[in-house]
């Protein structure tokens, strides 16, 4: 997972990394299920991303992106974290994707 961490460089990469890593957590096909992201915002400005996968069953992963911390939160099907990464190199938000 680290060599994963290292390449992370944009916001592409970690929207890339960020839904491997939720298909990897319930051994999910990537290309059958798709990731919904929200921005999160404080004081106005977006400080980070909360992104969500539904798998078959009503399985509901999810992780969030705190931008000022540059951390990774991630979340179970339980909601429980299971996962917290800090990344290695600073990204800055963007408008989500559509």
């Amino acid at each position: 997972m680290n060599d994963r961490l290292e390449a992370i460089q944009s916001l592409g990469d970690l929207r890339n990394f960020i839904h491997a890593a939720l298909c990897d957590k319930e051994n999910l096909v990537p290309e059958q299920f798709q990731m919904k992201e929200m921005s999160l915002v404080k004081g106005g400005r977006q400080c980070g991303l909360q992104f969500c996968l539904r798998g078959p069953r009503s399985v509901r992963l999810g992780a969030i992106w705190a931008a000022d911390q540059n951390m990774l939160y991630f979340y179970d099907a339980r909601g429980e974290r299971y996962l917290k990464l800090r990344l290695r190199q600073r990204i800055f938000a963007d408008a989500p994707a559509a």
